[in-house]
């Protein structure tokens, strides 16, 4: 059986989206229908 969900989005200045160094889809539990997308930043906050 295929499960489909749609992803979530980050949205980025372009300055910001130079920062991003990695990014991947949370798959390791279903919370709803939405699949949670994790974006490791290079910035101190």
């Amino acid at each position: 059986m295929q499960v489909f969900c749609r992803i979530d989005y980050h949205l980025a200045t372009p300055a910001l989206a130079e920062q991003a160094r990695q990014a991947a889809i949370y798959k390791d539990q279903k919370f709803s229908d939405h699949a949670p997308l994790i974006v490791d930043y290079d910035f101190q906050i």
